[in-house]
């Protein structure tokens, strides 16, 4: 490859100070955009210089934020629903997934030389989604199963400049386990992120605190952290307690209080109180004094990181 990873053997975000990531980018798109996506998916929007330009001043807000605010930032790729299943939904065959994966960590890292002169480092986040729903866990793979479909997809991003991977809304243990040893495989240093449901457990029913001693005793504890996403502080802030949180380094909180139930069925976009939601993560902190990597997920956008940040960095 000709661009290089810049942290992939030393990830700035494991070794304290606070970096932002963005918001909810499929739930923006859709509802402020009014951008029509396929199966959830952002990743063909590269796939034009319309659909380019309209990534580059998404993500160009929250760098901006970061840079004003001194922090570091984790880039994340459009790839969530890069993979085999749901891009033959899309009409990608592997050619064209390999090259969409390629393309959208090429995309970040002209981003980061646009914007990166700040003094901050800029992390390379290569995304991963689950092979199925991320709100349920309805049919689940073995761990054995999950490591080689979801090779395919790591191969190819450890073959580009991206720092790290990061497995989005990972909603059972097997497949956040198979996850984390194909990255393991590849030489890629992978953060975990686990959703939950209003009770604080997965939605395969999985303590999140047994979720990630699992992964953790299947994988030799390769993840570098492990986030929790798609869900409101609200949901799992009383589950918080245990020598375990020491390994959560991210936040990426949804702005509703709704179940993922509830958000499914909703036409309309719930996206909270951005102040309120700061004050959520400010107590997070105190909680998780490791948790670096703080953003959004759905309903979330540059105003609810902005606060977000604007109650943590203070």
């Amino acid at each position: 490859m000709t661009e290089k990873a810049q942290y992939r053997h030393d990830l700035p975000q494991t070794r304290g100070g606070l970096f932002l990531t963005d918001g909810g980018l499929e739930t923006y798109l859709v509802f402020d955009e009014a951008i029509d996506l396929p199966c959830f998916a952002a990743f063909p929007l590269m796939e034009d210089e319309q659909g380019r330009a309209t990534l580059r001043r998404y993500f160009t807000r929250y760098l901006n934020l970061a840079s004003a605010a001194k922090l570091g930032f984790v880039l994340d790729t459009t790839t969530w629903r890069a993979n085999a299943d749901w891009g033959a939904k899309l009409g990608y065959d592997a050619a064209g997934l390999a090259r969409v994966n390629r393309d959208a960590v090429h995309f970040a890292t002209d981003i980061r030389a646009d914007l990166g002169k700040a003094g901050q480092p800029i992390v390379i986040s290569a995304v991963i989604g689950p092979r199925g729903d991320g709100y349920q866990a309805k049919s689940v793979m073995s761990a054995a199963e999950a490591r080689a479909y979801h090779r395919t997809q790591v191969e190819t991003l450890a073959a580009t400049a991206a720092d790290m991977l990061s497995a989005m809304t990972m909603t059972n243990v097997p497949e956040a386990t198979g996850i984390a040893l194909a990255a393991q495989d590849a030489g890629m240093p992978v953060a975990i992120s686990f959703t939950v449901e209003t009770d604080g457990r997965l939605p395969s029913g999985t303590d999140l605190a047994q979720a990630i001693d699992a992964v953790d005793q299947a994988s030799g504890g390769h993840p570098a952290y492990y986030m929790i996403n798609c869900a409101h502080p609200t949901h799992f802030q009383h589950v918080l307690s245990g020598n375990w949180i020491n390994r959560i380094g991210g936040i990426r909180a949804n702005a509703s209080k709704k179940s993922h139930a509830e958000l499914d069925a909703s036409t309309s976009l719930d996206n909270g109180d951005p102040r309120e939601l700061g004050g959520h993560y400010r107590e997070l902190r105190r909680l998780l004094p490791r948790a670096t990597v703080l953003g959004g997920c759905c309903g979330t956008d540059h105003r609810h990181v902005a606060e977000i940040c604007h109650a943590c960095a203070a």
